[in-house]
């Protein structure tokens, strides 16, 4: 199931429209108390979010999803007609795994859409557990504990970070880096990994610090601060 939730009556209905005849069951919703009591029944599979919405802000919203444990690694697209670079930043810094701006085509919209409901049943899928450094990273219960605290991860910095602590010492490419976290049919800016380099160190505390920077390469994972 994947909620909608738009003030705009004729976008809401045109995408909910597409996306259930693309054979994606999709709910529609116009205003933020009626998303909250149908969220406490049931969690989606993937959250469409507008920003500008009456009775609270959509990233307030995000604010409040990635604080909870049941929405903390809930994949959300943020649908907005704000699509300067200071906007997209700010929805990537509180969590958002993608941002699209209105207006926007439809084929892209299902396409990321279907994109990131993939990478995330993958993940699900996987098992096993990688240690570095005071991080401990379970592939299985997707979770994350630094010196045995637990980090709340959106879906984006969990992939990230299982990517880079993979193969500690080993340099990522930007390029590679995005294709394996975002998919090879990514076509956004390069400032979207960097915003979430700069997100996961924060949340990690003293451990970020083992991520480490190659200036004109990429990033890579050290075993010890």
């Amino acid at each position: 199931m994947i909620y909608l939730l738009e003030d705009d009556g004729s976008i809401r209905n045109f995408v909910e429209y597409a996306l259930v005849s693309s054979g994606l069951e999709t709910r529609g919703f116009e205003r933020p108390s009626d998303f909250w009591r149908e969220l406490d029944k049931c969690v989606p599979s993937l959250l469409l979010l507008d920003i500008m919405l009456p009775e609270e802000d959509g990233l307030e919203i995000l604010r409040k999803l990635r604080a909870r444990r049941d929405t903390a690694r809930l994949p959300v697209i943020m649908l907005t007609a704000r699509g300067t670079e200071y906007d997209k930043v700010m929805g990537l810094d509180q969590g958002a795994d993608d941002y699209i701006a209105k207006p926007f085509g439809i084929m892209e919209l299902i396409s990321r859409v279907r994109a990131l409901i993939r990478r995330t049943e993958t993940d699900e899928g996987g098992g096993g557990e990688l240690n570095l450094g005071g991080l401990c990273l379970s592939l299985s219960t997707h979770t994350v504990t630094a010196k045995g605290e637990g980090v709340a991860l959106t879906h984006k910095e969990f992939e990230l970070l299982a990517l880079l602590m993979s193969k500690p010492g080993t340099v990522f490419t930007r390029d590679r880096i995005l294709s394996a976290v975002w998919g090879t049919d990514f076509d956004g800016e390069s400032r979207t990994l960097d915003v979430h380099i700069r997100t996961l160190r924060a949340k990690l505390g003293d451990c970020g610090e083992l991520i480490k920077t190659v200036r004109g390469i990429g990033y890579k994972m050290e075993d010890k601060v």
